[in-house]
């Protein structure tokens, strides 16, 4: 379990939100929205523990992140940043594998059992082939898969991502997404940040939308995101409608014959 108490978040010369809180139980997603420079980033490496909260607590299983040692916060939480640019050409395989450096000790080498986990959390996200592939090498859907099957190869019951289909075409957004689905399903607890209201609508099962570094909103996706709060959000007109069953977000007349 993922608690979020009271918590405010930021730097030491600058506070960037305050006032969420919030508990995720097992299997549970949180979509996290918010305009640029809304503190979503910022929050997401406050909940990491690579940033010390400001105010109130972030607990797992009603410890607290901030007394934690890296290599346990490593094992309970999982990290996937918004864009990875490799400065080096490591194997897939090898980058999937530095996802076990928590489970090992100092100096250790990963073993035949580590591999065998970072191979199975490629084949889990069908991306196996890869596996003798520079990363240097590949698209940034493919990159963006390889470092969430990193992440699966933590083992940590919880996963960040951080606008994980941004910059991506529509195969590869449809691709990772799909895949937080099936991660979801096998019970994982889910915090990923978006611009993307429909992101949320379809593949959450609640959202918090920060405005000016508080909560605008944090409820059910059906709830949290109303007409009235996009357009609050983003100052833009919307619609919510239905497609086939599920609710989708899209542009609306602002008045003047202008679709925005």
């Amino acid at each position: 379990m993922l608690a979020v108490r009271d918590l405010g978040w930021g730097f030491a010369s600058r506070r960037v939100g305050e006032a969420v809180s919030f508990t995720l139980e097992r299997g549970e997603t949180l979509a996290l929205l918010g305009g640029n420079g809304a503190g979503k980033t910022t929050l997401l490496r406050t909940l990491l523990g690579l940033l010390p909260p400001l105010a109130g607590r972030v607990e797992i299983d009603g410890v607290g992140v901030a007394s934690m040692a890296p290599a346990a916060r490593a094992m309970r939480i999982a990290y996937v940043p918004q864009q990875h640019v490799p400065a080096y050409g490591f194997s897939v395989e090898d980058t999937v594998l530095m996802g076990r450096a928590s489970r090992l000790p100092a100096f250790a080498r990963p073993g035949p059992a580590d591999r065998e986990i970072a191979l199975q959390s490629l084949a889990t996200l069908g991306i196996a082939a890869l596996a003798r592939r520079r990363v240097t090498e590949l698209s940034g859907g493919e990159r963006q898969l390889v470092l969430i099957a990193r992440a699966l190869a933590q083992q940590a019951g919880i996963v960040l991502l951080d606008e994980p289909t941004a910059s991506l075409d529509f195969g590869n957004r449809v691709r990772v997404l799909r895949e937080l689905d099936r991660l979801r399903a096998q019970g994982l607890t889910i915090v990923f940040s978006t611009h993307e209201p429909d992101h949320a609508l379809v593949h959450a099962d609640r959202a918090l939308l920060l405005e000016g570094g508080r909560p605008l909103a944090l409820d059910t996706v059906a709830n949290a995101l109303t007409v009235h709060n996009i357009e609050r959000l983003y100052h833009t007109p919307v619609r919510v409608i239905d497609a086939g069953g599920r609710r989708v977000c899209v542009p609306a007349d602002d008045g003047e014959g202008v679709r925005r």
